[in-house]
């Protein structure tokens, strides 16, 4: 057993634990990013952190996006997986084109929502020959709009992975059940409600638990669309793109540090709040031995 994980355990102890320990170290200097670091600081680059209101917007915008994007994405990628879970025609054409934009990279997506979402961009343009001139706006600038404009982009490129997972889930349904459930006389909307969501409910723990985590992290769209200076006046800025906006951008590696050592904790007290309120049942259902026999006599 030993030798089966040793190669594992190096590898995430390498590029893992000691990053984050190393990251730790260097937020408790001024640190240049060259040389030994020489100028201890002690707790004042993670009380900056705490106290600036820069990091607080950020903080605010990453959980806004957490939110919408599950409230956007989840029922979205649910209905398209129940359409697409159907005998139809382009079927496969379909799943493909749905699942496209996520295998693309984010700095060719991110390219082509800027140039196209641009005051003099494509869009606009659109909507002015369409003789909806009316609607064109500062789709990255203006505060109000842009940390919606993100949450499209943001869906857009991130649902198709939801729908493939959905997909895989429904798979595992037994179709006997819904041919059950028909036979007894319930609707085809009632089926999915009654039958298919409450087995489909441990993939849809999976996947909102991956898109929390991303949300979290989210930096590459966002650093590539508006940058590290129109991030924050437009109100789309995030927790990793102030880490590198103030840290490796200002020259200050010693704070940029520290910021990822709070971005670090942050990501993994929600992941572990998450993971007992929420992914508990579907762990101890996977566990065997005498661990998980202990555990479900005292559930009895």
């Amino acid at each position: 057993m030993i030798l089966l994980a040793g190669p594992a355990l190096v590898v995430f102890l390498a590029f893992v634990i000691f990053p984050v320990l190393m990251a730790a170290y260097y937020g408790f200097f001024s640190w240049q990013g060259y040389g030994a670091p020489t100028d201890f600081v002690g707790l004042k680059n993670y009380l900056t952190i705490l106290q600036d209101p820069l990091f607080h917007d950020a903080l605010a915008h990453n959980g806004f996006i957490l939110v919408m994007s599950l409230v956007l994405q989840g029922p979205a990628a649910i209905l398209l997986a129940l359409l697409l879970n159907r005998r139809m025609r382009g079927q496969s054409l379909i799943r493909v084109l749905i699942f496209i934009p996520y295998v693309i990279s984010e700095v060719v997506v991110g390219t082509g929502w800027s140039l196209m979402l641009q005051t003099s961009g494509a869009f606009n343009a659109l909507l002015e020959n369409a003789g909806l001139g009316w609607l064109a706006a500062d789709w990255l600038s203006n505060p109000d709009i842009a940390i919606w404009t993100l949450m499209v982009i943001i869906t857009w490129k991130y649902v198709g992975f939801a729908v493939i997972l959905f997909l895989a889930g429904l798979q595992g349904i037994p179709e006997e059940l819904h041919e059950a459930a028909a036979i007894d006389g319930a609707s085809y909307w009632q089926i999915q409600w009654r039958i298919t969501l409450p087995l489909l409910a441990p993939t849809l723990r999976i996947w909102a638990f991956l898109s929390i985590i991303g949300s979290l992290q989210l930096f590459d769209l966002v650093y590539i669309i508006w940058g590290q200076y129109i991030a924050s006046t437009a109100g789309t800025s995030t927790m990793a793109t102030y880490m590198v906006g103030e840290g490796r951008n200002a020259g200050n590696f010693g704070y940029g540090n520290a910021v990822a050592v709070v971005l670090f904790l942050i990501s993994l007290v929600v992941a572990l709040i998450y993971q007992r309120a929420v992914l508990r049942r579907d762990t101890e259902g996977a566990l065997t031995g005498p661990a998980s026999a202990k555990r479900k006599r005292k559930n009895r």
